[in-house]
């Protein structure tokens, strides 16, 4: 792979914005100092241009295996780093259902020879698997995924003696979507009776309602209190949920943290009418004063992590009656431009979309050394060009089922360059061939 030079880099992280040069080699960051010379490395100049921390998401539906005609491990890590994410972390609602060990290490074996972004993955617990989980090892992957309220894959949890056994009997970070499944059972009832099978877009947030996401979300909450669990709340979507975290105390001393998606803090309610179905997520986005809150607790530090939950489906697919129509959507190649977006309009710095972005999932899950600009830390990195606009359209999109919900939309910062473990992967459009993807480690 040979060695590598960013000349007249402007680096942010940790809080801080400087210029330098970036000696990249052997996989890892080995320098950052003014004026590197080194013989035999390549230089790029990447004057003017902001490099980043390549983005670790820690919540994607890559498809793989048996739903791979909405996408699979390559199409998508390959879309991921176009977007600047270097690593991500993919959920277990496959075919199979990743809730066996043996489930896992086939999905580790499937990345290993097709990822283009780091990878590791989360451990599906079931009403039935407990046993299975207490077997794994706490460094075999991201954590354990629990969903308290019935989404793609019917892996819905609802014994409350099982979930009580499961914080109980791991030190991992267990992972939750919360919604509460008789509230939403109850509201489709009520909707069908009005409306039949063709019910209106603009109903999914009052069927997956605010209500439905905070009686599950507190009560998972309660419960780790009770047990000292290690709780990672996913995709938090209503104003009222901030409440239940706090932000007196660091991110490494919480016990109980939370996550916000790139579509709750992007679109509201008011969309549906345009988009329809396109931007039909579980949990649902909602009105634009929860928006307003989930920014409010994002900057505020009660809401840790941005990330996508990046779950493709095709258009045929999407183009169903409300009923009929699967939620989620392909997000990893928009989301940091997104976010830059808001940036441009003064809503976020830069340091805190990186903290939330790049270094908070690295602390929260304690990935080793990754997450930030750091000599002897992996070389996973992202060149930004702040002033380069570019329109989303169907040619230049990455994703295997060919749409996104950001189509037709002009961002004002373009990516460059994305680096995976010092390997040029993605430079101006253009794909690496190789791949230089690991499997993430722990500091457990």
């Amino acid at each position: 792979m040979g060695k590598t030079i960013l000349k007249n880099a402007t680096i942010v992280n940790e809080g801080q914005i400087f210029t330098g040069d970036i000696l990249l080699e052997n996989n890892k960051i080995q320098k950052i100092d003014n004026h590197i010379a080194s013989i035999g490395a390549k230089e790029i100049n990447v004057e003017g241009k902001y490099v980043l921390p390549g983005v670790i998401d820690d919540q994607v539906h890559f498809r793989e295996p048996g739903l791979t005609h909405k996408g699979n491990i390559a199409t998508e890590s390959r879309a991921a780093v176009a977007g600047g994410i270097t690593t991500f972390m993919e959920q277990p609602n496959t075919n199979p259902q990743t809730t066996t060990i043996a489930a896992l290490e086939d999905k580790f074996e499937i990345a290993r020879q097709s990822a283009f972004a780091n990878y590791s993955f989360l451990f599906g617990g079931t009403n039935d698997n407990l046993e299975e989980l207490k077997k794994l090892d706490k460094n075999a992957c991201s954590g354990v995924k629990l969903f308290l309220g019935s989404s793609t894959g019917n892996m819905l949890v609802d014994n409350e003696e099982v979930i009580e056994k499961i914080f109980r009997n791991t030190e991992m970070v267990i992972s939750t979507h919360c919604e509460d499944e008789s509230t939403i059972r109850k509201n489709m009832a009520f909707y069908k009776e009005r409306y039949g099978e063709d019910i209106p877009m603009k109903y999914h947030s009052m069927i997956r309602s605010a209500e439905a996401c905070y009686l599950s979300s507190s009560k998972a909450v309660a419960l780790a209190k009770k047990t000292g669990a290690r709780l990672h709340i996913f995709h938090v979507s209503t104003g009222k949920e901030t409440g239940l975290f706090r932000n007196d105390i660091p991110l490494e001393q919480k016990k109980i943290t939370s996550e916000v998606c790139i579509h709750h803090l992007w679109f509201s309610e008011e969309d549906y009418e345009t988009k329809g179905t396109l931007i039909k997520w579980n949990p649902a986005v909602k009105t634009a004063a929860d928006r307003d809150q989930l920014w409010e607790a994002l900057l505020d530090d009660r809401i840790d992590v941005i990330a996508t939950d990046h779950a493709p489906h095709t258009l045929e697919e999407k183009n169903n009656l409300y009923t009929v129509a699967p939620s989620g959507g392909p997000l990893v190649q928009h989301a940091l431009p997104a976010m830059l977006e808001n940036y441009h309009s003064g809503k976020i710095s830069l340091e805190k979309l990186v903290e939330k972005m790049c270094h908070n999932p690295a602390k929260l899950f304690q990935v080793e050394k990754r997450g930030y600009v750091k000599e002897g830390y992996f070389a996973d990195l992202v060149v930004v060009d702040l002033n380069d606009p570019w329109k989303v359209t169907k040619d230049n999109i990455a994703y295997k089922c060919g749409w996104s919900p950001f189509e037709g939309n002009s961002f004002r910062s373009k990516i460059s360059h994305t680096f995976v473990n010092g390997h040029l992967a993605y430079e101006n459009g253009l794909f690496s061939k190789e791949r230089n993807a690991m499997r993430l480690t722990f500091n457990r």
